[in-house]
């Protein structure tokens, strides 16, 4: 504890101010990981139990976000179920490019505290004339704080960008699994009868939960 008080006593202004950004750097990490975790993996899930169920044919429309949005709308088409596909997937991205910015800058931000507080150090021993090593080695050591703190923030936002972009990896699959299939059901009606009216039946098997074998999901 007195080793951590006196570092923070004789640092300056610039490593103690690299010290605190990198340390905001890592809380919002934290919880950007933690909240991103949970919502992502609940989109997942839902979206992996639709594929399930239209893959068994219990379903015939999937219980999906996309599908959920073209509830009413007036075009019903590949395109369009691919423009709600990605509005769901940057939705369920936003703040990964936080952890790429941390991740990529952290040891950066460290390595220049580290820098600052070596050419202060030496500046202020040059003046002094006690350029020895018995003086230069705790001040190094002290000013390395900085770099090391930067590359410990760093390293746990990569992590944490690999992991979630993993997941909305696993997520985009199955949201255009549900869309290949739904589209592969409705083709013949499509080549038939165009997309409005294959979007009138659609509409109607969503209001009114029509499944196929005769079940009904509650």
């Amino acid at each position: 504890m007195g080793a951590i008080l006196s570092f923070f006593e004789t640092s300056g202004i610039v490593t103690l101010l690299v010290i605190f950004w990198l340390s905001l750097y890592v809380i919002t990490t934290l919880w950007i990981f933690i909240y991103k975790w949970f919502v992502i993996r609940g989109m997942q899930d839902r979206e992996s139990y639709s594929l399930d169920l239209l893959l068994s044919k219990d379903i015939s429309v999937p219980q999906s976000a996309v599908f959920s949005r073209a509830k009413g709308h007036r075009i019903l088409s590949k395109e369009m179920l691919n423009v709600w596909k990605n509005q769901i997937i940057k939705n369920a991205s936003s703040g990964l490019t936080f952890l790429s910015i941390v991740s990529s800058t952290a040891p950066f931000i460290g390595l220049f505290g580290t820098v600052t507080e070596i050419l202060d150090a030496f500046a202020h021993l040059g003046s002094q004339g006690q350029a020895t090593f018995e003086a230069i080695a705790p001040i190094i050591s002290k000013a390395l704080v900085a770099t090391a703190w930067g590359i410990l923030c760093a390293i746990p936002a990569y992590s944490f960008y690999l992991i979630l972009q993993r997941k909305i990896s696993i997520l985009s699959v199955c949201l255009q699994s549900q869309i290949d299939v739904a589209l592969s059901a409705f083709d013949k009606d499509i080549q038939e009868n165009g997309f409005e009216q294959t979007k009138n039946v659609f509409n109607q098997q969503q209001n009114k939960n029509i499944v196929w074998g005769g079940k009904v999901n509650g």
